[in-house]
């Protein structure tokens, strides 16, 4: 994500022929796209997007479950008294 925002910002600056980015040539400004495709296609290849999703997803079932304990614990000390 960040080369994508990278490469949008020199792609304006290009455009805009504004500072030293005006002297540049397009191949080294739209550089920035292509690492970012090659990221998401090494991303993809190697499982690593999948095993992200897969750890958040993890955590979000643990918070959800610590939270469900806490409820049943704290009615159920409430019950007892």
């Amino acid at each position: 994500m960040y080369l994508l925002g990278l490469g949008l910002v020199l792609m304006v600056l290009k455009y805009l022929e504004w500072g030293p980015v005006a002297q540049w040539s397009w191949w080294l400004v739209l550089t920035p796209f292509a690492l970012a495709a090659l990221w998401w296609a090494w991303a993809d290849a190697t499982g690593y997007t999948k095993r992200k999703a897969m750890e958040q997803d993890d955590k979000r079932r643990d918070e959800r479950r610590a939270r469900t304990k806490e409820a049943l614990d704290a009615n159920f000390h409430k019950r007892r008294r």
